[in-house]
């Protein structure tokens, strides 16, 4: 069996007692940075051996997993923060163990962009999740196509790219575009900057960009949904 379980995103007590039911019956947890599961487990006193299992490796051990798995080992996959596959490894192994026959099990839990989505202020009852813009080539045509969604848009974003990337959908989406960036979700010095495009975009040029971010952007104008705007005659 293997358990996909989702660990804190930054809140060592945002994890369930069932994703620590699992990880000490497993015998294996599969970890993207060993170091830093191993502070997990540690804060709650779980003892077991943790193996690396990230985007370096994945394709050279994942038919060394499957046949572990095959033999009747369970495992655990957690990663750094959040549900793994969520931007983030899982995809390969899950496949591979579907196509065999080994049960998975997905727990559900911790990750950035649900919170950051409900408390953006924008619409939620449909949106669409982009995960990290392409860094360099596909990346002007991704946005051109996204200048059109009319769905809330949820990206993941690094510091060091915030900036640019809120530059540049100013040229796609407009200035005056809506959104919200989430910045250290669960933490101490947790923010939640709220204002058009430009405003927040000039808000991180002067003050600085730290911390995990996440970038949730008002669909394009559109029309509503009709029943959303219908009315009883």
């Amino acid at each position: 069996m293997l358990y996909i379980v989702p660990s804190p995103i930054g809140n060592l007590q945002d994890i369930t007692l069932r994703a620590l039911e699992v990880l000490k019956k497993v015998d294996l947890v599969l970890a993207e940075d060993t170091r830093n599961s191993a502070r997990l487990l540690n804060h709650y006193q779980i003892i077991k051996p943790l193996s690396p299992y990230h985007q370096h490796n994945e394709h050279k051990i994942l038919h060394h997993l499957a046949d572990q798995l095959l033999q009747g080992k369970k495992m655990a996959l957690i990663t750094d923060a959040g549900t793994p596959g969520v931007s983030d490894p899982a995809f390969l192994l899950v496949r591979e163990c579907i196509r065999i026959g080994v049960g998975v099990e997905c727990l559900p839990g911790a990750t950035a962009f649900v919170p950051a989505l409900v408390n953006s202020g924008l619409p939620m009852h449909r949106f669409v999740f982009e995960g990290f813009l392409p860094p360099k080539k596909g990346r002007q045509t991704v946005l051109r196509q996204l200048a059109v969604e009319e769905r809330t848009m949820v990206f993941y974003e690094s510091p060091l790219r915030l900036v640019r990337t809120m530059t540049e959908m100013m040229v796609h989406f407009g200035e005056d575009r809506n959104c919200c960036v989430s910045r250290e979700l669960t933490k101490v010095f947790e923010e939640n900057r709220r204002g058009s495009l430009k405003a927040v975009c000039e808000h991180f040029r002067e003050q600085g960009v730290k911390g995990e971010m996440v970038l949730v952007v008002e669909g394009a104008p559109g029309r509503r949904r009709v029943d959303e705007e219908s009315v009883d005659v």
